[in-house]
């Protein structure tokens, strides 16, 4: 209704003042905001390897090949910073994330989690003992949940084995793809643990079947690319890593070449409905839109639809 209106008011003329008005400001803002960010190539991680293989595309792996990408302490830790810098970074619009080696990842390292028992050992008091959990498990769950928070779209690629925390961390990013050979499980039940960063809040809504949902936590069953995909856990399957990978960086593309701010809206008025009655959402997107609306994403992609062009957006 919009866009219509919009045509109705529109002609080519305004669309030429549009782009020379807001020239000079889409400059400006592009040099500042690279300027005030820090690039992700200073930031150094042990544990993750970031490239640029597309346009506002970051491809994310974990890479700890040699441990099968278990998680340990660091990991947690660098996947935190690295989603957190790549939220407010305007060169970065999408992401890709895989892993490097056998698994996409094996779960927990249990052998850094003995450190952690170790340390509490330290401590004769129960209070202080939980202290130091309570620190440690919302640090492990903020990991997660940087993905979802994360203002850009995440594109999971996941091969061979996603176990444990995997199944965590993959519930938490937008998109998901995988390969044919493919398994999943929440292993935390088979070492005497309740899922404690995610799956057990995400998987069930994903999913939206309460009694295949539970029966995968309690039971820790493995299941294959074929059933991930009939329950709605991905969306594609792939015959091969690489093709897993090729078709997450595709759809990162078309991402890409879309408004920055209509997509970020997107992401955040989806996260936000999930839970939330139906009004709740309208209300929500009624709040950014009022804003966003006026922006020169909707005026230059408007004037594109009317010429036929491409449209191109400056960084947000």
């Amino acid at each position: 209704m919009a866009l219509g209106a919009f045509r109705q008011k529109s002609s080519l003329s305004f669309g030429s003042l549009v782009s020379r008005t807001s020239l000079a400001t889409r400059v400006q803002r592009n040099m500042s905001s690279t300027n005030l960010h820090k690039s992700e190539d200073n930031l150094k991680y042990n544990n993750l390897l970031i490239t640029t293989p597309k346009p506002f595309v970051y491809q994310v792996e974990l890479n700890r090949p040699q441990k099968l990408n278990a998680f340990n302490r660091n990991m947690w830790i660098e996947i935190k910073q690295c989603f957190e810098s790549l939220s407010t970074n305007p060169e970065c619009r999408v992401i890709v994330l895989s892993a490097i080696g056998k698994y996409f990842t094996s779960g927990l390292d249990l052998g850094d989690a003995m450190k952690l028992a170790q340390e509490l050992g330290v401590a004769d008091d129960v209070a202080r003992k939980a202290a130091v959990l309570e620190r440690t498990i919302k640090l492990y769950q903020d990991s997660m949940s940087s993905l979802e928070v994360c203002s850009k779209p995440v594109i999971t690629a996941v091969h061979s084995g996603c176990i444990g925390a995997g199944v965590s961390l993959i519930t938490a990013a937008d998109v998901r793809y995988c390969t044919e050979d493919a398994f999943f499980t929440v292993k935390e039940v088979d070492i005497g643990l309740a899922a404690d960063v995610g799956a057990l809040q995400r998987l069930p809504k994903i999913v939206g079947n309460q009694s295949l949902a539970r029966e995968l936590c309690y039971t820790a069953r493995r299941f294959g690319a074929t059933e991930a995909q009939s329950i709605g856990l991905v969306s594609k399957v792939f015959p091969t890593k690489e093709s897993c990978v090729d078709g997450a960086l595709e759809l990162a593309v078309i991402i890409a070449e879309k408004s920055p701010v209509a997509v970020q809206a997107t992401k955040a008025n989806v996260i936000f409905s999930q839970s939330r009655p139906n009004q709740d959402g309208l209300d929500h997107i009624r709040q950014t839109n009022k804003i966003n609306l006026q922006s020169e994403d909707f005026a230059n992609a408007a004037v594109a639809a009317l010429t036929k062009e491409h449209p191109t957006f400056s960084k947000l």
